[in-house]
């Protein structure tokens, strides 16, 4: 769904939240490959040494990937306002063409 959303909408803002949808995919994909039916957390409270643990590496690294999506995303929003503040629009494709139209002028 992030990927259609992205590839098929021309405003930046849905494409922002596209990419996000499709990075919201990913951390869960991924947190649910390091889970092991029947682990348990692995804070150690008391000697069990037949308890299985789930690997908690997964969810760390996904919770920095999260922050740094999180990042992202509010840079990424910011510069969609600088260009809206610039070009009046949000549409990737008629900034494009604003972009074409002043390079034609400078090039005459």
């Amino acid at each position: 769904m992030g990927a259609f959303t992205v590839l098929t909408r021309s405003n930046l803002f849905k494409k922002l939240i596209g990419i996000n949808i499709m990075e919201g995919g990913i951390f869960l994909f991924f947190v649910a490959a390091g889970n092991i039916k029947g682990g348990a957390v692995p804070i150690l409270v008391e000697n069990n040494p037949g308890m299985t643990y789930i690997n908690p590496l997964t969810s760390a690294l996904m919770l920095t990937g999260i922050v740094v999506s999180v990042s992202v995303t509010a840079f990424a929003l910011a510069l969609i306002i600088r260009l809206y503040k610039i070009y009046g629009t949000v549409d990737a494709r008629r900034i494009a063409e604003m972009r074409k139209e002043v390079k034609e002028r400078w090039q005459e």
